[in-house]
C-alpha cells in the first residue's frame, strides 16, 4: 500500500455512492474504486451466506486495483460479515453500521432511536446489537423497509407512490416518537427528503455515509496514507456487474460529474 492508492467501496447498487459523496466533500485529493453489484441488488432479501459469498467475490476483485483502504458500503453486506472481510486482507476495511451508531447516540434526546434498513439488516440486529452496547439503556425500534432499495434504483423517488409507501413503513417508528433516525441503508440517504417529510423536521435522520467518509480518512492519516493533492485531477474508477445505463444515469445526477462504469463479469 502506497497513499497513492485507492479507496474501494462496494455496494449492492448506487446506495454506496453517497459514501464517494461524502468522501469527495471531505477527502477530495483520494482516489475511489466503486462496484455496484447491479445484477444482483437488491442483497436485502438474500440469506446472510450468500451475501457474504458476493461480497468476498468482490472483495477479491477490488483487491487487484491498487486500494489502501475497503469500506464495506452496504449495510446488508457489513451486517453479514463485516469481521470475515476484515480477517481476509492485510488492509483497513471499515463498515457503515459503526460510524452511523455513534452518530445517532451524540443527537437523541429522548434515548428512543428508529433504525429502517433492508430486511437482512434488520434481521440481523447489527444495529441494535451496536447500539445497547454503547448505550444499555438505549430504546431501539426497528423497521424493515426493502421498496426503498427498488424506488432509489429505479429512479422513483420523487413520485407519489413513494411518499406513500414511506407513510406505511414509517408510521410505527412515529408512534415510537423516536427523536433520531439512522438510515441503515446506503440507499436511504437518497431518499431523505421523503423520509423526513414523513417523520417531521424534529427527528434527526442520520446518514452514515459522512461519519464512513470521516472514519476512512482518520484511518488513512494516522497511518500515514492520505493522498497528497497534486496538479492532475484524480481519476476515479467504476465498476458494475449488470449493465451499466441505469447506473451511469444516477450515479451522474448524484455527484454532479461524468461517470464511465465498466461492466466486470465475476466468476
Amino acid at each position: 500500500m502506497n497513499r497513492n492508492h485507492a479507496i474501494a467501496l462496494l455496494d449492492s447498487g448506487v446506495g454506496g455512492l453517497t459514501v464517494v459523496q461524502e468522501i469527495f466533500r471531505h477527502l477530495p485529493q483520494e482516489r475511489i474504486v466503486y462496484f455496484g453489484d447491479t445484477a444482483r441488488m437488491p442483497y436485502g432479501p438474500r440469506p446472510h451466506a450468500e451475501v457474504r459469498a458476493f461480497a468476498k467475490q468482490i472483495i477479491r476483485f477490488l483487491v487487484t486495483q491498487d486500494v489502501k483502504l475497503l469500506i464495506v458500503a452496504c449495510n446488508t453486506a457489513a451486517a453479514a460479515g463485516l469481521d470475515e472481510y476484515q480477517s481476509l486482507y492485510d488492509l483497513p476495511v471499515i463498515g457503515v453500521i459503526e460510524p452511523g451508531v455513534r452518530a445517532a447516540l451524540k443527537h437523541t434526546k429522548n434515548r428512543r432511536i428508529g433504525v429502517i434498513g433492508t430486511a437482512g439488516t434488520i434481521s440481523s440486529g447489527a444495529y441494535e446489537k451496536a447500539l445497547q452496547r454503547l448505550c444499555p439503556d438505549i430504546r431501539v425500534f426497528s423497521q424493515s423497509c426493502p421498496l426503498f432499495v427498488l424506488l432509489v434504483e429505479n429512479n422513483l423517488v420523487d413520485t407519489p407512490e413513494a411518499l406513500c409507501v414511506a407513510e406505511e413503513y414509517l408510521r410505527p417508528l412515529k408512534k415510537a416518537e423516536v427523536d433520531v433516525v439512522i438510515l441503515g441503508c446506503t440507499h436511504y440517504p437518497l431518499m431523505a427528503h421523503v423520509i423526513s417529510r414523513v417523520m417531521g423536521k424534529e427527528v434527526k435522520l442520520i446518514s452514515s455515509a459522512a461519519e464512513t467518509a470521516l472514519e476512512a480518512g482518520a484511518i488513512l492519516k494516522k497511518k500515514n496514507l492520505l493522498r497528497t493533492a497534486g496538479p492532475v485531477p484524480v481519476k476515479h474508477r467504476y465498476f458494475v456487474s449488470g449493465s451499466p445505463g441505469s447506473f451511469v444515469a444516477i450515479a451522474e445526477k448524484l455527484l454532479g460529474t461524468q461517470v464511465e462504469a465498466y461492466q466486470v463479469l465475476l466468476p
